[in-house]
Parts: structure tokens; C-alpha cells; sequence
């Protein structure tokens, strides 16, 4: 099949599963323009697959079609030829690359959206397996990353699509059961929507439209999951909406008039106008006891913050008519680019640590998610975080330095641990000490990653700190022997240097380290130092490698591998078993981090170290 772009540039595609390779592109080209997105959008749309599927390399579309172009194109392309990696990795490696690049052009992860929706729209072309693997996918990265942006819509229709694919038969139940009830239930709403429209218009409250909806599958299916319940104990099953003029007072004075006409359930208020959640979402949202205890949810909000709700950043897009691409440096651009640094910075900040991509991937999952629980600063500053935050988590969410000299908190006025859960609208008041340091414990309080990435961060510096000191004194002691002086050996950065850069490391620091981890042994060095003769000479019988050996015991004890217990998830962990501790094979072990612990532990190992080598 050929497709022509232009008169000189062709392009070929060898494989064509279910339907004509043009369809793909001009769907996804259609999504994007009924997003009302920029000319450079819609023409990467129609370019995004032509380098990863056809014989056009990115130079070729560079030439053509500009650098701002091709630089899309790139983002959206997945990484070929890396096939030393598993299926996994390489979609991992795909999604970090995707997420690194929307942080430079948001458009990036704007079109991807627009291409998973098609596919997901396709599925019935691809394999069972394949299909539930892609749906996944979707819903753990894309429909989250929707979600964030605000994009209400993009959201419900790739989660309903995923629901599809990944549960089908309990799909085809729940959407039998809602069926069933749906006629008894869009009666129900014209009713409500009769009754809203009569009583605003007597108490001269202004409004643009009413809408009314039946909850979405997947949203409900996940309700009735999480809090085991019956389809008719579910509040929001039904929900009008009241979209006003674009003035918050009318939204209040909605609310005031709702409430008059119906009896509002307790605690099922939430102001997301006074607050808006983190991807900009504004609207009020209350629960009611309707006619025959029908209970039902009404959402109120202004036009604008409709259209902010259904399309989320793509509402800020404008452009001119002139030039490819040309947009307006206007409020509303100004408004997009600090949405985009507010939604997805944070998430690169934050996993950029991450060198497995696995690990970033899971990592991203964690952070994608809705963040519900609103808490206050004693001065009143609004902190968004995760549901089961604590205390820990709040304190890095205020600052990397609160967090590092945190020794204890309040919440509401009464001081608590920091294994405690924050509450939706606590007051948490964190208390500081200068000398105090982050302790490895924390990591099993925090569940951000903004607050275990610091915590981490902090753990390795000690430990590196810890090796570079036992490696500096098992040199010096191995020198000893060798009747080198340390002055000679130890303070030679030259040669210190020129050694740690035969074992690929750039500092005489990061030898003394590899040494303390017992990634390296310290007769080696020497031997480097001296050279062969010369270390031949000092040692010629060779009968000092019975004490290598017991001294490379040592070492291997000190560091754990003696009787191959394996940390999984920390490198170069410091280990010391305890000796009640015998476990065997196949036995599950219980570990604890404790920095004091680990010191004592550390000095101890030096000493003995140093006692064999005496």
C-alpha cells in the first residue's frame, strides 16, 4: 500500500493487521482537531506512526515538515532495537521516554491520548492477550495521565474501554443490571431536572443548562468492589448537573436552592471551587434524598468550569491562521504552561531518580493517581496528597529540608506519631530539630514518592560515607603489611586516581568506596599500586593468602553475602545478621533498618577486619 505525502516522499508499510494503515492516522487526526487543538497537532496525528512503521526516518520528516514537527514525532515514537530487554522493560522504556518528553511540549502526551483512544476503539483486531495487555496499560498510565490533565471525557471513555476488554463478563452483568434499570432511572432524572429548572427560575437563579447522567460501568463497578455494596446503596448512581453563568455566586446560590427542595445527605459535600483538586477541577458536588428515597448527586458549576472539566488543558489551546503551528502568546497559553509544570513536572522530579525503568513505570503509577486528601498548614496553606499520607509525607511535600530535620508532628493541636494517617482537612503543624536526620524506618510511613525518593537519597549518602571510611582504613592496614606509608599510598591522588580509573571509577572517593562495599579487595589495590613486580617481590611466597582469604570472609560477612542473603530492591546494603539468627533454606527472613544499628555494626566489622589482616 502507498501513501503520498508529497510528490517525493513516499511512504511504504509492510504490514497491515485489520484495516488500511491511513485509517489509524486520520482517526487520530480527527480526535485532535474535535479537541480543537493546533495545526501542528493535527499534522503530527497524521505523522506519529510514519517513522516507527515505515521506511521514513525523522530526518526525512525534519526536512519536510520542520523541526517542531519532527520533535512530536520523536516523542510518540517508541524506542527500536532494544531487543536484550524483556517485553516489559520495553514498554516501560516507551512510557518513560513518552513522560519525559510531554514535559517539554505537553502536545506530545495530548496526541498519544489520541492514539490510545483508537486503538482502544480497534481492539477487536488484535489478540485476547494482546488486548488485555494493552488495556492494562491504559488504564494504569494513560487514563491517570487524562485524569491529571483534566480531560473528563478522555478519561471516562478509556477506562470504560479498558473495563471492556480486561472483564468482559462482569462488563456484560453490570451493564445488563444497569439496563434494566436504566428506563426507571432516565425518568427518574427528567423528573429532577424538571423539578431543578422550575425552582431556580422562581427564585430567579440564572443558569445555562441542565444535564443529567447515569454513573459510568467502570466508575461503578469499582465503587461497588471497593465498599461491597448493592447497586441500590450507591449514591451517585444517578447525577443531574447544573452548569451556570460564569459566576461563582451563582453556583452558591444553586446549592442554597438544591438543598431547599431536597434533604442533603451528611458528609457528602465537597467544594472542589474554594479548593479546586489538582488538575484544575472546579465544581460544588452534594448528595440528596430525592422523591421515593431515591438518593441522587448534583454537580454545579460554571460554564467555564465545565468546559475546564470535560476538556482539561486542551480548552486552552489557541492558534492563528498564519504560520504552521503559530499559537497566540496569550493569558491562555500562560494559563496552559503553568498547568503542565504544576501537573506533570512533579512527576519526572520525582522518578527521574529511577535509572530501572520498571521502577519508574511503578513508581509513575503511584503518582498518577487522584490525590484526595486535603490538609492545612498552621498559617492555612493548602497541601494535596495522597490518601494514607503521614505526617513524613507532608513535611517533604512543604520542603526538602522540612522533611530531613523533622522529629516529631501535630495534627489538629495534639502531638502525634509519624506513622499517623492525615485526615482529610487536618490541621498538621510539623516539628523540626537542625542536627536531626531522616531515619531508614521512615521508609515504611511514606507512600509519596517525592518523600521515600529524599529518604532513600539520604540512606545511600550514609552508607557511602560509612564505606569510603572502612575502605580508607582497610587500605591503610593492607599498606601496612607492605611496609607502604600512608602518606605515600593513601594521600597519592594521583595514583589513587589513575587506579580507581582501571576499575571504571572517576574518584580516589569512589574507590575507598567500592573497597568499604567489599566490591573490591584491597590486595588488588595494592598489587595496582605497586605493580606486579614489585608487589611479587614485597610478597613472593605467597603464603599470605590464607590470610586473604579468611580476610575476604570477613569482608563478605560484613556485607552479608556469606551465607547469600540477598536484599531485593536496595544495592549495597549494609547487612548484619544477627546471631539467633539461623535460618534455613526457603525460610522467610524479617529485616529492619536502623542507621545506629548499622554503625555499630560497621565499626565492629572494621575491627574484626582489621584484626585478621594484623
Amino acid at each position: 500500500m502507498l501513501i503520498s505525502f508529497q510528490p517525493s516522499i513516499t511512504v511504504v508499510r509492510l504490514e497491515l493487521p485489520g484495516e488500511p494503515y491511513l485509517v489509524h492516522p486520520l482517526e487520530v487526526s480527527e480526535i485532535l482537531a474535535d479537541m480543537r487543538l493546533d495545526e501542528t497537532s493535527v499534522a503530527t496525528g497524521l505523522l506519529h506512526d510514519v517513522v516507527e512503521d515505515t521506511l521514513v526516518d525523522l530526518d526525512t520528516i525534519r526536512s519536510y515538515f520542520g523541526d517542531q514537527i519532527a520533535l512530536l514525532v520523536d516523542g510518540l515514537t517508541k524506542i527500536a532495537n532494544i531487543s536484550d530487554l524483556s517485553k516489559e522493560k520495553q514498554q516501560a522504556e516507551n512510557v518513560r521516554k513518552m513522560v519525559l518528553a510531554m514535559t517539554t511540549d505537553v502536545r506530545v502526551v495530548l496526541i498519544k491520548l489520541a492514539d490510545r483512544l483508537h486503538n482502544m476503539r480497534t481492539m477487536q483486531f488484535l489478540k485476547p492477550e494482546k488486548r488485555a495487555r494493552i488495556s492494562q496499560e491504559t488504564l494504569d498510565i494513560y487514563a491517570p495521565i487524562a485524569h491529571r490533565l483534566g480531560m473528563g471525557k478522555m478519561r471516562s471513555e478509556l477506562e470504560d474501554l479498558s473495563f471492556q476488554n480486561l472483564y468482559p463478563d462482569e462488563y456484560k452483568r453490570l451493564a445488563r443490571e444497569v439496563d434494566a434499570r436504566r428506563p426507571e432511572l432516565e425518568a427518574a432524572l427528567e423528573k429532577i431536572k424538571a423539578t431543578i429548572a422550575e425552582q431556580l427560575t422562581e427564585n430567579e437563579v440564572p443558569y445555562v443548562e441542565i444535564q443529567g447522567r447515569v454513573k459510568r460501568l467502570y466508575s461503578l463497578w469499582k465503587k461497588l468492589k471497593k465498599q461491597k455494596i448493592m447497586i441500590e446503596q450507591v449514591y451517585d448512581l444517578i447525577a443531574a448537573r447544573i452548569i451556570t453563568e460564569n459566576d461563582r455566586k451563582y453556583c452558591y446560590l444553586t446549592m442554597s436552592v438544591i438543598h431547599n427542595i431536597w434533604t442533603p445527605v451528611p458528609e457528602r459535600f465537597k467544594d472542589w471551587i474554594a479548593i479546586p483538586r489538582d488538575n484544575l477541577y472546579q465544581s460544588l458536588h452534594t448528595s440528596v434524598i430525592g422523591d421515593g428515597g431515591q438518593p441522587f448527586e448534583v454537580q454545579i458549576r460554571t460554564q467555564e468550569m465545565h468546559q475546564i472539566a470535560e476538556e482539561g488543558v486542551a480548552a486552552h489551546w489557541k492558534y492563528k491562521d498564519n504560520d504552521l503551528g503559530a499559537k497566540e502568546e496569550d493569558d491562555a497559553l500562560d494559563a496552559l504552561r503553568r498547568t503542565v509544570e504544576k501537573l506533570l513536572l512533579p512527576l519526572v522530579q520525582n522518578n527521574e531518580d529511577h535509572e530501572d525503568s520498571e521502577d519508574f513505570v511503578e513508581t509513575l503509577k503511584l503518582d498518577l493517581y487522584p490525590k484526595d486528601v486535603y490538609t492545612f498548614t498552621p498559617k492555612g496553606k493548602v497541601i494535596q496528597l495522597p490518601r494514607g499520607s503521614t505526617p513524613i509525607d507532608f513535611a517533604y511535600a512543604i520542603h526538602s529540608a522540612v522533611g530531613d530535620s523533622c522529629t516529631g508532628a501535630k495534627i489538629n493541636g495534639r502531638i502525634v506519631p509519624l506513622r499517623s494517617e492525615i485526615q482529610n482537612g487536618d490541621v498538621v503543624e510539623i516539628m523540626t530539630t537542625a542536627n536531626s536526620k531522616p531515619s531508614g524506618d521512615w521508609l515504611n510511613h511514606a507512600i509519596t514518592s517525592r518523600a521515600r525518593n529524599r529518604i532513600r537519597h539520604f540512606i545511600s549518602l550514609e552508607q557511602r560515607i560509612e564505606s569510603v571510611e572502612i575502605g580508607r582504613k582497610l587500605l591503610e592496614k593492607e599498606a601496612e603489611k607492605f611496609r607502604i606509608p600512608a602518606k605515600k599510598f593513601i594521600h597519592n591522588n594521583i595514583e589513587l586516581k589513575r587506579i580507581a580509573n582501571e576499575y571504571g571509577l572517576g574518584r580516589p572517593e569512589d574507590l575507598f568506596a567500592s573497597v568499604g562495599y567489599g566490591k573490591t579487595l584491597p590486595r588488588n589495590v595494592i598489587a595496582k599500586f605497586l605493580g606486579a613486580e614489585k608487589f611479587k617481590e614485597l610478597d613472593p611466597d605467597g603464603q599470605k593468602e590464607t590470610r586473604l582469604k579468611t580476610a575476604t570472609k570477613a569482608v563478605r560477612r560484613f556485607i552479608g553475602m556469606e551465607d547469600g542473603i540477598v536484599v531485593r530492591g536496595v544495592d549495597n546494603l549494609l547487612i548484619n545478621r544477627a546471631k539467633c539468627c539461623n535460618p534455613l533454606r526457603g525460610e522467610e527472613i524479617i529485616g529492619y533498618i536502623s542507621l545506629r544499628k548499622r554503625y555499630r555494626g560497621s565499626q565492629q566489622a572494621v575491627q574484626e577486619r582489621l584484626s585478621v589482616n594484623g
